[in-house]
């Protein structure tokens, strides 16, 4: 059954080099790269979480064709899902003691998202719901851009058809191709200027400071040992 969907992909930037220059904590960096991720899928319940993509969470959203989501509801998705990464990030900023590098320069993460609407199906491997279709493989090489900012939401030209004059205003537009599929116009949004002011990191007593340390501590410890699972489970808490 081939439906109308929104698609959206939420990726943590500079994934890649914070996990290559921390090779000796990378038990940490999961830890904390997985709380960022579990933090982002619960700022958007609205969203249905179809796969984690080790720094990335890849959403959906079954929509009418004649009411197709405008870049306003994508924008508040996405400022939502900011804040909730960044209110995460604050808060283990602020209470871990941990001094290892993964801990120490996690606050330089970043967050930025990638959003389409088209059509897609759904089919099942393995007992696991799967997403299949061009427009699965279009959203995914938005990933792949020349946004010249760290935090922004990049939408496609279905999506900015529908924005509102104010979101348009808002938005550049960059020219992208799309491997495979030829070029195409995006719009961006940057986040990091029309995000509201971020509230403060939670007050860090000693015994808050204990308990974030030795979470993480933990946590990191099965990937320590060579028994960490092979996906990092973003669904609970």
């Amino acid at each position: 059954m081939v439906d109308q969907a929104l698609l959206m992909i939420a990726d943590i930037a500079g994934y890649t080099r914070y996990m290559q220059l921390h090779r000796l904590s990378l038990a940490h960096s999961q830890v904390i790269t997985g709380r960022l991720l579990k933090a982002v899928v619960r700022g958007a319940p609205q969203l249905k979480l179809i796969e984690t993509e080790g720094d990335a969470v890849f959403f959906y959203q079954p929509i009418d064709p004649a009411t197709a989501p405008t870049a306003d509801t994508v924008t508040d998705l996405a400022l939502t899902m900011h804040a909730a990464f960044h209110s995460e990030q604050d808060r283990m900023s602020a209470l871990n003691m941990c001094n290892c590098a993964a801990c120490v320069e996690a606050g330089n993460l970043r967050v930025k998202f990638v959003a389409h609407v088209g059509q897609v199906a759904m089919q099942m491997i393995k007992r696991r719901a799967q997403l299949v279709g061009v427009d699965v493989i279009a959203v995914h090489r938005m990933l792949k851009n020349a946004v010249p900012i760290e935090e922004y939401v990049l939408i496609s030209d279905p999506i900015y058809q529908q924005c509102t004059p104010a979101v348009r205003e808002q938005a550049t537009s960059v020219e992208q191709e799309l491997e495979g599929l030829g070029m195409s116009t995006l719009y961006f949004l940057d986040l990091q200027s029309i995000a509201p002011a971020r509230p403060a990191a939670p007050t860090a007593t000693l015994p808050r400071r204990i308990r974030e340390t030795l979470g993480i501590m933990c946590r990191g410890m099965p990937r320590m040992l060579g028994r960490q699972r092979p996906n990092v489970a973003v669904e609970g808490s």
